[in-house]
């Protein structure tokens, strides 16, 4: 798509063109004729061109085209100087290339260089400039088109990213909602109904109300770490980092707020090449940890960070109560059994892994990925 400053350039040139043209007639000793009338109109449609911008619809244009065809067949046939058609062979083959698309410039191309043919004495002219003129509009065209839809092509694509961007930002919100409800909202819910409990209690038996309040205490610690865990899971992950100090740190950081004891071990890997992979498989650990501590009921946790032939391979083993279900399942057996953590699965997916949960309810469970490096 050409900008609209060039567009009005366009129309400048034409308008210097018609102007010219017209300035110069009375000198060649022309008198009031059929010549000169087609030299007016052209100009008045000149400079309307400047002040109507529903020539830049594709019929209109169109339309200016054939009536710059023919201001340029004009000047070939009557005018009596080679400047004049010349300028008008330019201006045609220039606004061709530049605003019609490439058949359309071929065309015009074709259909100019029949009449320069035509109309010009045998040895006379510069037939080889005129030739190469319309070859060289016929190749910028060509390259406009090819860029026309490289830029389409890129616009698309971009759609598409900006698409799954929102996307994942949707689901990221309705992840963080539903952690909020199951969690910090249930805290704060339930500390509401205990303190009407209380209320009630002190108009009756003040020691039931002292133990009620003492178990308001222990709501409270519990709901101060339930609201740290679910404020943590929401930073952002450190920059310049590398994974396995990232996954340390963020295990022992879940041991001091939650209580749980954590261990992490690290074989010697390397780093993804791409920082996404290396943030969403801590977003994964950091989900993970989360459900183990609000779900599982788990007392001890152990992490493992490892290299499997050519695929980076975290591991999360817990004594807690396990998944919903018992056994060993693949991420295509879990999409098939519509089970298993959601958010994890997606990410897993967007990341081209694989993921096997061993679950054994009442024994624990574990929770194995593998991405490729």
């Amino acid at each position: 798509m050409i900008p609209y400053q060039g567009r009005s350039a366009i129309r400048v040139a034409r308008v210097v063109l018609a102007l010219t043209c017209l300035a110069w007639f009375p000198f060649t000793g022309g008198r009031i004729s059929s010549s000169l009338v087609f030299l007016i109109a052209y100009a008045i449609f000149a400079v309307g061109t400047l002040f109507e911008t529903r020539f830049d619809s594709t019929p209109r244009a169109l339309v200016a085209l054939v009536i710059d065809f023919a201001f340029f067949a004009f000047a070939k046939w009557l005018l009596p100087v080679d400047w004049a058609s010349a300028l008008a062979y330019g201006f045609l083959l220039i606004s061709a290339a530049t605003l019609h698309e490439f058949v359309s410039v071929v065309v015009v191309a074709t259909a100019a260089m029949v009449l320069i043919v035509l109309l010009t004495a045998p040895g006379g002219g510069l037939i080889w400039a005129d030739w190469a003129a319309a070859a060289m509009a016929v190749a910028f065209s060509l390259y406009k088109r090819y860029l026309e839809r490289r830029m389409s092509n890129t616009l698309r694509y971009n759609m598409i990213i900006r698409s799954q961007a929102e996307g994942a930002r949707e689901a990221e919100r309705e992840r963080i909602a539903a952690d909020f409800h199951d969690g910090p909202l249930q805290s704060f819910i339930s500390f509401q109904m205990r303190l009407e409990i209380v209320r009630k209690l002190f108009g009756r038996d003040i020691d039931a109300a002292g133990d009620e309040l003492r178990q308001l205490q222990e709501l409270c610690r519990n709901q101060v770490t339930e609201l740290r865990s679910f404020v943590r899971s929401m930073r952002p992950v450190e920059e310049g980092v590398s994974l396995s100090a990232s996954l340390s740190r963020m295990v022992e950081q879940f041991q001091r707020d939650t209580g749980i004891a954590a261990t992490f071990t690290s074989a010697e890997v390397i780093d993804p090449p791409q920082t996404d992979v290396s943030l969403e498989l801590l977003q994964i650990v950091r989900e993970t940890l989360n459900n183990i501590h609000k779900h599982s009921g788990a007392s001890r946790v152990a992490l493992t960070l490892g290299k499997n032939g050519q695929k980076l391979e975290v591991r999360a083993e817990d004594n807690g109560g396990g998944f919903p279900f018992s056994g060993v399942f693949s991420l295509e057996e879990l999409e098939l059994l519509r089970t298993g953590p959601v958010s994890i699965k997606r990410r897993v997916r967007l990341l081209g892994g694989e993921l096997v949960i061993d679950s054994r309810p009442g024994q624990g469970s574990s929770l194995e990925i593998r991405v490729p490096l």
